[in-house]
């Protein structure tokens, strides 16, 4: 029996934090820009590929940095809006990804072995990223392989803001002219080892025989050679906590029916609704989508008071729709989605008796959970 071909995608959000304060501040578009400590102390967090074209690097001390790149604006960076925007592309991506992971706040794994049988893995993950940057307006680049490795290396050769895909069976073509530093995992001290065993390039490593490899780096010998040849393809680590949750429906046939778009619009609400009830969260962040026959998608997000109340919600979710919609094509998809979850609380309005909403609420998911969530929907 045939092996079942693996699919892995590698997204990276390129110079993630200075794609954020650029969309914070539009003015540092295009301008070399450093974060970190002031110009006197500190080290390099991250920099602009502008920056980077005179030698700055991260981790490199800032004294340094600023004689490389002395036009350079400096900053300390806007940390608090870092975890937002990462946290709204884990939500794009939780909502679409069968399994992932996510590697760090800019960095994300995404297994789509077996999905061949319903969609082409290369086609899914180029609009997966055209959907993120559209949404969030973060550049972001893509590499697509047979394993960890290969994907997150065919994305750092993608970079800047674009994807690339090594075929299955072509990943010693794809290493080999590479540097062997390019490894990951072979840090500054095992190069030098490599360099001075004659190991330049990953085709070297390739050829090297094993038990030399062995013989000068122990067991770890034996991983840069499944390294070298693309063998080695890692485990996806994935997290089973929920933190947003999302329905959409692709329509049989577009439509511009406004009546029948805003009765879709509420049943997806009351669906996440119930949902949200059933495992005791509230949502701080509705997003509505869009998507027009050309295939174009548009996104909008809003911040909420924590809520679980369908009828809450449903007054946020119109306004969106009515914001995005352009009212002139027809609509192919539309979806919903509740993000920033928390956990249930029921507490006191001066204004609104929050109480008697909770059993009022209680009361109708009892009668769905009885007879069928279908059973009992809000009137128009």
């Amino acid at each position: 029996m045939k092996p079942q071909q693996t699919y892995i995608a590698h997204f990276d959000l390129d110079a993630f934090f200075v794609s954020v304060e650029r969309i914070l501040d539009p003015s540092l578009v295009g301008k070399a820009l450093i974060l970190g400590g002031s110009r006197e102390r500190g080290v390099v967090s991250t920099c602009s590929y502008e920056a980077r074209k005179f030698g700055v690097r991260s981790a490199m001390p800032m004294a340094r940095a600023t004689a490389l790149c002395p036009h350079a604006i400096v900053m300390k960076g806007t940390r608090g809006q870092y975890s937002k925007y990462s946290q709204w592309v884990t939500d794009i991506i939780a909502a679409k990804a069968p399994v992932f992971e996510k590697a760090s706040i800019d960095e994300f794994y995404i297994d789509l072995t077996g999905m061949d049988r319903f969609f082409e893995p290369l086609q899914w993950t180029i609009n997966l990223r055209q959907e993120i940057m559209e949404t969030t307006g973060l550049p972001i680049s893509f590499g697509l392989a047979s394993g960890k490795m290969v994907a997150k290396m065919a994305t750092n050769a993608a970079k800047p803001n674009g994807y690339l895909q090594v075929l299955p069976g072509c990943e010693q073509e794809f290493l080999g002219p590479l540097p062997v530093g390019e490894i990951p995992g072979v840090g500054e001290h095992m190069l030098k080892s490599l360099n001075a065993l004659g190991i330049i390039k990953i085709s070297d490593l390739a050829a090297f025989p094993v038990q030399l490899l062995e013989k000068y780096f122990g067991k770890y010998g034996e991983l840069l050679a499944l390294k070298a040849t693309g063998a080695y393809t890692g485990t996806i680590h994935t997290t089973h906590e929920s933190k947003s949750i999302s329905t959409e429906h692709t329509f049989f046939e577009n439509t511009a029916d406004q009546d029948y778009l805003q009765a879709e619009l509420l049943r997806m609400t009351e669906k996440l609704g119930f949902e949200l009830r059933e495992d005791q969260k509230m949502t701080r962040c509705v997003a509505v989508k869009i998507r027009y026959p050309d295939f174009s998608t548009h996104t909008k997000q809003v911040a909420i008071k924590s809520t679980s109340y369908d009828d809450e919600i449903i007054r946020v979710v119109r306004e969106l729709f009515r914001q995005l919609y352009d009212g002139k094509q027809q609509v192919r998809l539309i979806g919903v989605r509740f993000s920033d979850l928390t956990a249930a609380s029921v507490q006191t309005d001066i204004f609104e008796n929050r109480v008697k909403k909770a059993n009022l609420y209680a009361a109708i998911d009892g009668v769905k959970n009885r007879f069928g969530k279908g059973k009992l929907a809000r009137g128009k």
